[in-house]
């Protein structure tokens, strides 16, 4: 017997326990009437019986497991819900809006359901379509999680950072970024779509589930880059197509495997950014160039594909010959000019003027310039030329002897300065050095910048002249009169002159006479005086040369031999040896002589 018609034949019973427990009250004297009996409509032992069935009539619903999954047949539709048989005392109903998955629906279909209410307040069992989907739907969804299944869905929606597709019954997320290996702006042409997914994560205690379409292109990429990196070999020539453009190259896709065109690959010419010769999307040819081991970095190249521009170069060049070309590259120590497509010379900053400062490139060319310029040196081989601009002009230094013969006078510009001299400009090209001496008679300068200033024009004369070497010697001072000429005579060792003390210290003092250029020096020892005391800044004293020297500029002095009339005679004597220039043993002995003398009166 099975539980459902056994259930039934205990409902029967109760049923007629009750009609004959109000039979047998029917016949009962009041006082004996038996009020229980009458309420439940049993007597004592059909309680008992009827207790005994509802226990067994229990006992058959706690069999109906609500966490199972059965299957039921749809035995009748109505415009709201489905009726359905699962073989149990009496049939469940469930919402048609639990299959609107499935607008086909017919009487006897199989569907699975589980128990969602017993008995609602109708007493009707009330059976759910989706629990069961939704329980076996997660089965199907761990199990194709742990094989890598893939799984059909359909794109029911977008949300926010991707879209909400339908996974065995089960809302799923697919992110923006798993759609597709390429980015996706528009969204809204996915939704209404099935299509394959992998499902890549779900979480148990959220309820989370997240499926992949990304995926599945990525194992057929991979598998169709094995194939192809499995027949790449050095030179091989392929079409591919423009991935991605960045500032240090190109990204070409082979089909399924991508490559990298440096930007120096991408023409013989220079660019400054590939996206000057190639789009996005574009369909190109390419030369393998080299890859890896692995072959998993793949470098390409386009201008390989065509004859190096240095063999197409006219073989009729030679040195000497002018050419035009662009300035492409500029630094300091020069400019790249590019002759001929791919084909570079340099003009080195030396080359761009005749001019022997040194400054930038930048003074005289910029990137884009049309110049014209001569060959220099040309090497095919190496694959190397440079040119010049300044051998388009006459070198001045082709008739330096006519324009500037020893002892001529011009007008020239002070460049820079060294510590030895100063550098002047007479023309472009042409410079001459004034050594510091050569700059005034009379004035001891230290540092050129003294006397002069970058930019000054300074009168000079030509001193020496080296054309071999390309030097100039000038001077300045030259062009007037040398003072100590006459300081020769005015100031001869002997001669008494007035003088003033403008500084004293430890070795001595320094004297101004009357003439302004004229300085002497007064030696510690010769500055005492005839009464003992000595020489002070800014005494004005009587002062005898003891020695002069025309050449270097310098005087010596002595205020004690002044009133010491030995010293003041060997002094005379030095002079009349030093005028006839034929100075003897003897008198080298009485200049020690004076010599020491002075500085035992000093001491």
């Amino acid at each position: 017997m099975s539980k459902e018609t056994k259930t039934e034949e205990l409902e029967d019973q109760v049923l007629d326990l009750g009609t004959t427990s109000t039979q047998n009250n029917a016949n009962v004297s009041p006082e004996d009437f038996d009020w229980e009996s009458f309420e439940s409509g049993l007597d004592e032992a059909d309680r008992k019986e009827k207790a005994q069935l509802e226990k067994m009539y229990d006992e058959t619903l706690d069999d109906l497991d609500e966490n199972a999954v059965f299957k039921g047949k749809v035995v009748r539709l109505t415009d709201k819900e489905a009726i359905v048989d699962i073989n149990f005392k009496s049939e469940g109903v469930i919402s048609l809006n639990e299959f609107r998955y499935n607008p086909n629906l017919a009487v006897g279909d199989q569907v699975e359901v589980m128990v969602d209410t017993r008995e609602d307040k109708n007493g009707q069992l009330v059976l759910s379509h989706r629990k069961a989907r939704t329980l076996n739907a997660w089965d199907a969804v761990n199990n194709a999680h742990d094989s890598q299944e893939i799984v059909n869905g359909y794109i029911k929606a977008r949300t926010k950072g991707g879209m909400i597709v339908d996974v065995f019954g089960i809302e799923a997320f697919l992110p923006g970024s798993q759609i597709d290996v390429k980015p996706i702006r528009d969204y809204e042409q996915y939704v209404g779509k099935t299509m394959e997914f992998k499902v890549v994560k779900i979480n148990p205690e959220f309820k989370n589930v997240v499926v992949s379409h990304k995926a599945l292109i990525e194992a057929d990429i991979e598998e169709q880059k094995k194939e192809i990196v499995a027949q790449l070999e050095k030179g091989q020539v392929l079409e591919g197509e423009v991935k991605n453009i960045t500032s240090y190259g190109v990204f070409v896709d082979l089909g399924g495997v991508d490559g990298l065109i440096h930007i120096t690959d991408l023409s013989w010419s220079r660019i400054n950014h590939p996206s000057e010769i190639l789009e996005d999307g574009q369909k190109i040819n390419v030369v393998i160039l080299d890859f890896d081991e692995d072959k998993t970095r793949i470098q390409l190249g386009i201008k390989q594909l065509e004859k190096h521009p240095w063999e197409a170069l006219d073989s009729n060049l030679q040195v000497g010959d002018k050419v035009k070309g662009k300035v492409v590259v500029l630094a300091d120590y020069g400019a790249f000019v590019e002759v001929a497509p791919g084909v570079e010379g340099l003009i080195h900053v030396s080359e761009m003027s005749w001019s022997t400062h040194l400054r930038s490139a930048q003074d005289f060319v910029k990137v884009g310039d049309e110049v014209e310029a001569v060959i220099l040196t040309l090497d095919r081989d190496e694959r190397k030329m440079s040119l010049g601009i300044k051998q388009l002009t006459p070198d001045p230094w082709t008739d330096i002897t006519t324009k500037y013969p020893v002892g001529s006078e011009h007008k020239g510009k002070v460049r820079n300065f060294t510590n030895f001299g100063v550098f002047v400009e007479l023309e472009e090209g042409v410079d001459g050095l004034i050594y510091i001496s050569d700059l005034s008679w009379t004035k001891k300068i230290k540092h050129p910048s003294e006397f002069t200033n970058v930019d000054d024009v300074l009168d000079v004369v030509v001193l020496e002249l080296d054309v071999e070497a390309r030097r100039l010697s000038l001077g300045h001072k030259q062009l007037t009169e040398n003072p100590w000429d006459k300081y020769d005579s005015k100031y001869g060792v002997g001669t008494r002159h007035t003088g003033t003390a403008v500084d004293v210290f430890d070795k001595g003092a320094t004297i101004q006479f009357e003439d302004a250029d004229v300085e002497a020096f007064a030696p510690s020892r010769t500055l005492e005086k005839e009464d003992g005391s000595r020489v002070k800044k800014g005494d004005e004293l009587e002062f005898v040369v003891i020695e002069f020297n025309k050449e270097f500029r310098r005087v010596v002095v002595s205020h004690s031999a002044t009133f010491r009339e030995e010293e003041e005679k060997q002094a005379k004597k030095a002079m009349e040896n030093q005028t006839t220039e034929t100075a003897t043993l003897g008198d080298i002995d009485g200049l020690a002589a004076l010599k020491k003398k002075m500085e035992e009166g000093g001491n």
